[in-house]
């Protein structure tokens, strides 16, 4: 870092009044910190890695203080760099502000493969941590773990249930993978049935796998609960909000069945959910936009399926659906896998954390495993004129967040309605023209445009009569 940079550095602390995700502040006036080993951890175990500011103290309103010594401190930070596991080499710079001189240490971001780093005196259980806004949080089990798996090539998805046997599996879903392997894989197609799926991973040493369950069983859930979908559709923008009548969710389903079963039944429960945008066009016929292009919806679900992580540290958690007003959010267990990264995600080849289990779904058709997922998202949320699709990660989760524009729908929805009931018509009718249920259709359209003088009732003084009839003001 040039002097020039640091010295910016701090007039932007100045303007923020706050650290940051990659900035640590350090007072430093009275001596070197004892206790770097957390932020050295955390900087680098990310992959952006971080700079500590010595020389500038939060408690007194980030006042420049200076350091004692850059020369005894730059030492000193060095000593507590070489007590973790990997080393630490940290970049050192020194600037003048104003009589005070302050001192950067930046920390890069380590290779994964040579993740976590972390502070050799306590241990790795104890000594990695993960930063989190402007703080260093201890690393969960499940995050220690991720780097292994990376490392170590860890399989999960074809880790031995060993509690099962073949009577595990639906005979249909066995016959249909079988002929598949074999109209795919010549070279092994006059091998022994049982051979052939051992060698394709659904079994091993006579167990079902548990790609092989989660695939081609009767019901997976038996021996795994919780690795199903959960479904929900929330009546506003944040969870918590309730609706008129007090429900904390306008629908609410847990999906099970096999990886395709559950893909199937959560596009429809998505699809019973949508709204639609009907528009009537000049020569007066109708037409629908659904809310959010179902493909890009497919795929999105179908990779939370597929990508997700399979370990034992993440079996309890279910791959979760959840629609508000203004957007629907898609999350799975397990942060993005090996080095693919939030900026790289859908532009590059990245390793395939469940090799087997892919196989095995672009056998069945479920996936077609041609790294188009990401980019055929993007380009349906484009022709519908939707924001860009928003992907992150959360300490070990994975999410993607499909926005709206519900505003414009409702707008656009509401002045067709407008037209539609020129002659009177019923909560019943209302709601069937829209393909909502009627508490929708009454929430989100036929009560706002009453409340606008836009519509009126034709019984005005039973407003909750059920002969009750909506029109529009001539």
């Amino acid at each position: 870092m040039q002097k020039e940079d640091l010295v910016a550095l701090v007039e932007k602390i100045h303007q923020y009044q706050c650290e940051m995700q990659t900035l640590e502040l350090k007072s430093a006036h009275l001596g070197c910190p004892t206790k770097l080993f957390n932020t050295l951890s955390s900087f680098s175990n990310q992959d952006s890695g971080g700079i500590i500011l010595f020389g500038v103290a939060e408690t007194e309103g980030y006042k420049v203080l200076g350091v004692y010594d850059p020369q005894d401190l730059q030492k000193r930070v060095t000593e507590q760099c070489n007590q973790m596991q990997p080393i630490v080499r940290p970049l050192f710079s020194v600037a003048d502000i104003g009589d005070k001189i302050v001192v950067s240490a930046e920390i890069p971001g380590v290779d994964i493969s040579e993740r976590p780093v972390y502070y050799k005196g306590v241990g790795r259980v104890r000594g990695s941590f993960i930063r989190v806004g402007e703080a260093d949080e201890l690393m969960s089990d499940y995050e220690n773990y991720s780097y292994d798996a990376f490392r170590r090539r860890i399989r999960d998805d074809i880790r031995i249930v060993d509690f099962a046997d073949a009577s595990y599996f639906n005979t249909d879903l066995i016959d249909k993978y079988i002929a598949a392997v074999k109209k795919n894989k010549p070279n092994i197609e006059k091998l022994p049935n049982e051979e052939i799926l051992s060698l394709m991973g659904v079994m091993r040493g006579g167990s079902p796998t548990l790609a092989g369950l989660l695939c081609l069983s009767s019901y997976p859930q038996a021996a795994f609960p919780q690795l199903c979908l959960t479904a929900v559709v929330i009546p506003g923008t944040y969870m918590g909000k309730t609706g008129a009548g007090g429900e904390r969710f306008l629908d609410n389903k847990r999906i099970e069945g096999t990886i395709a079963e559950i893909l199937d039944e959560t596009i429809r429960f998505i699809s019973r959910n949508m709204r639609e945008k009907t528009i009537i066009g000049n020569d007066g016929k109708r037409s629908d936009k659904t809310e959010y292009p179902i493909n890009a919806v497919r795929e999105a679900v179908l990779n939370a399926l597929m990508h997700r992580d399979y370990s034992i540290h993440t079996e309890g958690t279910p791959v979760r659906v959840l629609m508000f007003n203004d957007r629907m959010e898609i999350w799975n267990e397990g942060a993005l896998y090996g080095r693919l990264t939030i900026d790289s995600i859908g532009k590059i080849h990245a390793d395939t954390r469940n090799q087997t289990l892919v196989n095995i779904l672009e056998l069945q058709k479920v996936a077609e495993n041609r790294y188009s997922g990401i980019p055929t998202i993007r380009s349906a949320m484009a022709s519908f004129n939707l924001p860009e699709p928003v992907f992150e990660t959360r300490r070990g989760s994975f999410i993607v967040t499909l926005k709206n524009d519900w505003q414009t729908m409702a707008e656009s929805t509401g002045t067709t309605l407008l037209d539609y009931c020129k002659e009177p018509k019923t909560r019943g009718e209302i709601a069937t023209f829209l393909k909502v249920t009627q508490y929708y259709a009454m929430k989100t359209y036929v009560n706002p445009l009453v409340k606008a003088g836009k519509l009126r009732l034709t019984i005005p003084d039973k407003p909750k009569s059920r002969n009750q009839k909506y029109c529009t003001f001539s």
